[in-house]
């Protein structure tokens, strides 16, 4: 076949074979591709040359992965904080407590008193392979100092009750057993508390008012800080807080009554067959069942509390970081706005590129790229705000709160997935408008 050239005449085959080398034929056989990294870079050039919608559009994500991450490292910082706080004192603990099992927890004062003093004499005769024991009985009192007064928490104890819990003197001494018997009023102070009432002054040998009993102060603990009210507390002779502050005798007048029996497992493996000795001990003791079905007591491990309470810890990070997670929803719908908006002011580059070969499938990609881009280009942002968040708390000493690889996952793979969905309804609707329509649209 011979073609005309610019005059008219015919072309030779060498000319023929420069024009197709300069200008080589369209692609019909549908085989072509779009260039990713080229859809990429006009996807970047979009968000900057309009860089105040671009950030609007964003906000939504920005907010919405930030709280996500700083709220996932702050619950793992609290986790971690219960966890040590725990652990300090030891997962060889065993805890008796009155009440039947929905009546409350370990140290509930106001759950039914259905433990005595009788049965924790019991429970000593057994014999079990324990480091030692210790009984509780408390309430809340006005403490009244010279200069300060303040409501408090008194915990009456057992003077074993410091060596199994680890508490440590800062000054003066602890109560012993002598004192116990005796039911003298002395008392020692938690370091927040001593502060309260004393200020900086030195708290040992000065004398407090409870319950119109006088009280003598006889030593400060070393603050355990975190979550423990211990820094909070008084701790005053249990036969002291039984028969002169709270009226802890029975109703038969025969004994008195116990809030919390606390034993210190010498082997962890034991734990199990203890709580269950215990357990048959006390039903025996209180004409109970045999099965458990009306048990008015508890019997549960410091193990078994460190999980409950991590637990708990971990639904509520969950259910705060759900709740946060709805902001990447509404950046969502941000961005497929924006992105129907983008559509409509490029109609027209729509219809050209379809005119000139562009398929429906290229300008869907372009559009769920630009889509994808906005919604990443806000996680990582939102990435940076949540870690700036978790520093600051671990800076100022609150929690230490870290920023965990599964959070970062999490929060970026949801803001891709904000923007592939939101994104797949604008670039369809680009992708089907027709050329002809596209160029005459005004």
């Amino acid at each position: 076949m011979t073609t005309l050239n610019k005059d008219g005449a015919g072309a030779s085959a060498a000319e023929n074979a420069a024009l197709m080398d300069a200008l080589p034929p369209l692609d019909n056989t549908g085989a072509g591709g779009v260039d990713l990294m080229e859809v990429v870079r006009e996807s970047l050039d979009s968000p900057l040359a309009n860089k105040g919608r671009a950030v609007l559009t964003m906000l939504g994500v920005i907010i919405g992965v930030g709280s996500v991450v700083s709220l996932l490292a702050l619950g793992a910082g609290a986790e971690k904080e219960i966890t040590s706080q725990v652990q300090s004192i030891g997962t060889n603990l065993i805890y008796v407590v009155p009440g039947a099992p929905r009546s409350g927890g370990p140290g509930q004062f106001g759950a039914a008193q259905t433990l005595t003093i009788d049965d924790a004499r019991a429970i000593d005769a057994l014999n079990l392979p324990v480091n030692g024991s210790s009984l509780q009985f408390g309430g809340s009192a006005q403490l009244v100092a010279p200069a300060a007064d303040k409501y408090a928490q008194v915990a009456g104890v057992s003077p074993s009750h410091f060596a199994l819990n680890e508490l440590t003197l800062a000054s003066g001494s602890l109560f012993d057993e002598a004192q116990e018997r005796a039911a003298e009023p002395v008392t020692v102070l938690g370091a927040n508390l001593a502060k309260d009432l004393f200020g900086s002054g030195t708290a040992v040998g000065l004398t407090v008012r409870m319950q119109d009993q006088t009280v003598r102060v006889i030593g400060v603990l070393v603050a355990k800080g975190g979550f423990s009210s211990v820094d909070d507390q008084a701790f005053v002779p249990i036969s002291f807080a039984q028969q002169r502050l709270f009226g802890a005798r029975t109703p038969d007048g025969n004994s008195y009554k116990v809030a919390l029996i606390t034993l210190s497992a010498k082997n962890a493996a034991d734990i199990q067959a203890i709580q269950d000795r215990i357990a048959v001990l006390l039903r025996d003791r209180h004409h109970l069942k045999a099965d458990g079905s009306g048990d008015d007591f508890q019997i549960v491990n410091q193990a078994s509390f460190l999980s409950v309470l991590n637990n708990i810890t971990s639904l509520l990070t969950a259910f705060l970081a759900a709740i946060a997670g709805i902001s990447l929803v509404v950046g969502g719908i941000g961005i497929m706005n924006i992105m129907l908006v983008s559509v409509t002011e490029r109609t027209k580059e729509i219809g050209l590129r379809k005119a000139v070969g562009a398929r429906g499938r290229d300008i869907l990609i372009q559009f769920v790229v630009e889509a994808l881009v906005i919604s990443l280009l806000g996680g990582a942002l939102g990435l940076s705000l949540g870690s700036l968040v978790a520093l600051a708390v671990s800076v100022s000493g609150i929690l230490s709160a870290t920023v965990t690889a599964e959070s970062v996952a999490l929060a970026l793979g949801f803001s891709t997935a904000v923007g592939l969905f939101f994104g797949i309804y604008p670039a369809r609707r680009a992708a089907q408008l027709n050329p002809i329509d596209a160029l005459r649209y005004e």
